[in-house]
Protein backbone atom coordinates (compact mmCIF):
# COMPACT_ATOMS: atom_id res chain seq x y z
CA UNK A 1 0.00 0.00 0.00
CA UNK A 2 1.44 3.34 -1.02
CA UNK A 3 0.87 6.57 0.91
CA UNK A 4 -1.03 7.95 -2.10
CA UNK A 5 -3.45 4.99 -2.06
CA UNK A 6 -3.96 5.45 1.66
CA UNK A 7 -4.74 9.16 1.64
CA UNK A 8 -6.82 9.04 -1.54
CA UNK A 9 -9.32 6.93 0.42
CA UNK A 10 -10.08 9.75 2.88
CA UNK A 11 -13.81 10.43 2.35
CA UNK A 12 -14.47 13.82 0.72
CA UNK A 13 -17.05 14.52 3.44
CA UNK A 14 -14.38 14.54 6.18
CA UNK A 15 -13.90 18.01 7.64
CA UNK A 16 -10.17 18.52 7.32
CA UNK A 17 -10.28 21.72 9.36
CA UNK A 18 -10.77 19.58 12.48
CA UNK A 19 -7.37 18.12 13.25
CA UNK A 20 -7.57 17.20 16.91
CA UNK A 21 -10.01 15.66 19.36
CA UNK A 22 -8.41 17.50 22.26
CA UNK A 23 -10.76 19.97 23.94
CA UNK A 24 -9.54 23.55 23.75
CA UNK A 25 -10.91 27.07 23.53
CA UNK A 26 -7.87 29.02 22.34
CA UNK A 27 -4.29 28.62 21.15
CA UNK A 28 -2.70 28.71 24.58
CA UNK A 29 -4.82 26.02 26.13
CA UNK A 30 -4.55 23.85 23.05
CA UNK A 31 -0.79 23.78 23.63
CA UNK A 32 -1.46 22.92 27.28
CA UNK A 33 -3.78 20.08 26.20
CA UNK A 34 -1.11 18.68 23.87
CA UNK A 35 1.46 18.77 26.69
CA UNK A 36 -0.98 16.89 28.92
CA UNK A 37 -1.67 14.30 26.20
CA UNK A 38 1.90 12.98 26.16
CA UNK A 39 1.69 9.29 27.22
CA UNK A 40 -2.00 9.81 28.00
CA UNK A 41 -5.15 9.37 25.94
CA UNK A 42 -7.08 12.30 24.51
CA UNK A 43 -10.15 10.91 26.28
CA UNK A 44 -8.46 11.13 29.69
CA UNK A 45 -7.13 14.62 28.98
CA UNK A 46 -10.59 15.77 27.87
CA UNK A 47 -12.00 14.65 31.21
CA UNK A 48 -10.05 17.33 33.06
CA UNK A 49 -9.43 20.18 30.64
CA UNK A 50 -12.95 21.69 30.44
CA UNK A 51 -12.89 22.45 34.17
CA UNK A 52 -9.23 23.52 34.04
CA UNK A 53 -9.69 25.87 31.10
CA UNK A 54 -12.81 27.40 32.60
CA UNK A 55 -10.63 28.87 35.37
CA UNK A 56 -7.25 29.06 33.60
CA UNK A 57 -7.73 29.82 29.89
CA UNK A 58 -4.69 32.12 29.60
CA UNK A 59 -1.10 32.22 30.89
CA UNK A 60 -2.05 34.87 33.46
CA UNK A 61 -4.98 32.84 34.78
CA UNK A 62 -2.84 29.70 34.85
CA UNK A 63 -0.30 31.49 37.03
CA UNK A 64 -3.10 32.69 39.27
CA UNK A 65 -4.24 29.08 39.66
CA UNK A 66 -0.68 28.18 40.63
CA UNK A 67 1.28 24.95 40.63
CA UNK A 68 -0.69 23.25 43.41
CA UNK A 69 -4.02 24.31 41.95
CA UNK A 70 -3.01 22.99 38.53
CA UNK A 71 -1.93 19.68 40.01
CA UNK A 72 -5.34 19.25 41.63
CA UNK A 73 -6.98 19.59 38.21
CA UNK A 74 -4.67 17.20 36.36
CA UNK A 75 -3.89 14.65 39.08
CA UNK A 76 -5.46 11.79 37.08
CA UNK A 77 -3.13 12.43 34.12
CA UNK A 78 0.09 10.43 33.88
CA UNK A 79 3.25 12.28 34.96
CA UNK A 80 1.11 15.16 36.23
CA UNK A 81 3.85 16.56 38.48
CA UNK A 82 6.32 17.17 35.66
CA UNK A 83 3.60 18.32 33.30
CA UNK A 84 2.34 20.84 35.86
CA UNK A 85 5.86 22.25 36.30
CA UNK A 86 6.27 22.59 32.54
CA UNK A 87 2.88 24.26 32.09
CA UNK A 88 3.59 26.78 34.83
CA UNK A 89 7.03 27.50 33.33
CA UNK A 90 5.40 27.91 29.91
CA UNK A 91 2.79 30.26 31.38
CA UNK A 92 5.48 32.38 33.06
CA UNK A 93 7.39 32.72 29.81
CA UNK A 94 4.34 33.60 27.72
CA UNK A 95 2.88 35.95 30.32
CA UNK A 96 6.19 37.82 30.37
CA UNK A 97 5.68 38.33 26.63
CA UNK A 98 2.17 39.68 27.24
CA UNK A 99 0.44 36.72 25.61
CA UNK A 100 -3.28 36.45 26.28
CA UNK A 101 -4.80 33.52 24.41
CA UNK A 102 -2.91 33.58 21.08
CA UNK A 103 0.75 32.89 20.45
CA UNK A 104 2.85 35.81 19.22
CA UNK A 105 3.57 35.45 15.51
CA UNK A 106 7.21 34.59 16.12
CA UNK A 107 6.08 31.26 17.61
CA UNK A 108 4.22 30.20 14.49
CA UNK A 109 7.00 27.80 13.57
CA UNK A 110 8.38 24.66 15.14
CA UNK A 111 11.88 25.84 15.95
CA UNK A 112 10.69 28.83 17.96
CA UNK A 113 7.99 26.84 19.74
CA UNK A 114 10.57 24.28 20.83
CA UNK A 115 12.42 27.01 22.72
CA UNK A 116 9.46 27.22 25.12
CA UNK A 117 9.28 25.14 28.32
CA UNK A 118 7.52 21.80 27.95
CA UNK A 119 7.33 21.88 24.17
CA UNK A 120 9.32 19.22 22.35
CA UNK A 121 9.28 18.35 18.67
CA UNK A 122 6.10 16.28 18.70
CA UNK A 123 4.17 18.89 20.67
CA UNK A 124 5.45 21.68 18.42
CA UNK A 125 4.51 19.70 15.31
CA UNK A 126 0.97 19.12 16.52
CA UNK A 127 0.48 22.73 17.63
CA UNK A 128 1.78 24.12 14.32
CA UNK A 129 -0.28 21.66 12.30
CA UNK A 130 -3.57 22.13 14.12
CA UNK A 131 -3.43 25.86 14.82
CA UNK A 132 -1.71 27.16 11.70
CA UNK A 133 -1.96 24.36 9.14
CA UNK A 134 1.78 23.74 8.97
CA UNK A 135 2.74 20.55 7.08
CA UNK A 136 4.42 19.01 10.11
CA UNK A 137 3.74 15.48 11.30
CA UNK A 138 3.41 14.82 15.00
CA UNK A 139 4.55 11.22 15.29
CA UNK A 140 2.63 9.70 18.19
CA UNK A 141 2.21 5.99 18.93
CA UNK A 142 -0.45 5.54 16.22
CA UNK A 143 1.56 7.23 13.48
CA UNK A 144 4.77 5.47 14.53
CA UNK A 145 3.12 2.03 14.68
CA UNK A 146 1.21 2.20 11.43
CA UNK A 147 3.99 3.81 9.41
CA UNK A 148 6.00 0.69 10.23
CA UNK A 149 3.00 -1.61 9.75
CA UNK A 150 2.42 -0.34 6.21
CA UNK A 151 6.09 -0.55 5.30
CA UNK A 152 6.45 3.20 4.75
CA UNK A 153 9.42 3.22 7.12
CA UNK A 154 11.79 0.47 8.21
CA UNK A 155 13.47 -0.76 11.38
CA UNK A 156 16.21 1.85 11.07
CA UNK A 157 13.56 4.55 11.51
CA UNK A 158 13.38 3.95 15.22
CA UNK A 159 12.62 7.42 16.54
CA UNK A 160 9.70 9.81 15.93
CA UNK A 161 12.11 12.26 14.29
CA UNK A 162 13.34 9.66 11.78
CA UNK A 163 9.80 8.54 11.02
CA UNK A 164 8.68 12.12 10.38
CA UNK A 165 11.55 12.76 7.97
CA UNK A 166 10.80 9.58 6.03
CA UNK A 167 7.05 10.28 5.88
CA UNK A 168 7.57 13.83 4.65
CA UNK A 169 9.61 12.40 1.77
CA UNK A 170 7.24 9.55 0.90
CA UNK A 171 3.81 11.12 1.32
CA UNK A 172 2.71 13.49 -1.48
CA UNK A 173 2.98 17.11 -0.31
CA UNK A 174 -0.69 17.87 -0.88
CA UNK A 175 -1.51 15.48 1.97
CA UNK A 176 1.04 16.79 4.49
CA UNK A 177 -1.40 19.07 6.38
CA UNK A 178 -3.75 16.15 7.12
CA UNK A 179 -1.28 13.30 7.75
CA UNK A 180 -1.33 13.58 11.52
CA UNK A 181 -5.11 13.98 11.75
CA UNK A 182 -5.92 11.06 9.46
CA UNK A 183 -3.33 8.60 10.76
CA UNK A 184 -4.08 9.29 14.43
CA UNK A 185 -7.84 8.80 14.04
CA UNK A 186 -7.40 5.77 11.79
CA UNK A 187 -4.94 4.23 14.24
CA UNK A 188 -7.12 5.03 17.23
CA UNK A 189 -10.40 3.64 15.91
CA UNK A 190 -9.71 1.26 13.01
CA UNK A 191 -6.08 0.20 12.52
CA UNK A 192 -5.52 -0.42 16.21
CA UNK A 193 -2.46 -2.05 17.76
CA UNK A 194 -4.39 -5.19 18.75
CA UNK A 195 -7.15 -6.70 16.63
CA UNK A 196 -7.29 -4.05 13.89
CA UNK A 197 -10.74 -3.77 12.30
CA UNK A 198 -9.68 -4.75 8.80
CA UNK A 199 -13.28 -5.62 7.84
CA UNK A 200 -14.23 -1.96 8.32
CA UNK A 201 -11.09 -0.42 6.86
CA UNK A 202 -11.41 1.56 3.59
CA UNK A 203 -7.82 0.74 2.57
CA UNK A 204 -7.87 -2.97 3.43
CA UNK A 205 -7.85 -3.90 -0.26
CA UNK A 206 -4.42 -2.29 -0.60
CA UNK A 207 -3.00 -3.24 2.77
CA UNK A 208 -0.50 -6.12 3.01
CA UNK A 209 -1.30 -6.56 6.72
CA UNK A 210 -5.01 -7.12 6.06
CA UNK A 211 -4.14 -9.79 3.52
Amino acid sequence: MTPAQYFEMVPPTVDMTIRSELFHTNEFNFAVAVILSAQATDKKVNEVTPALFSVAPTPEKMLTLGLDGLKEHIRVISFFNNKAKNIIALSERLHAENMTDKFPTKYHNRDELMKLPGIGQKTANVVCNVLWGAPNIGVDTHVFRNAHRYGWVDDADNTPEKVELKLLKKIPKKYHPIVNHVMVLHGRYVCTALRPKCDKCPVAKYCPVAK
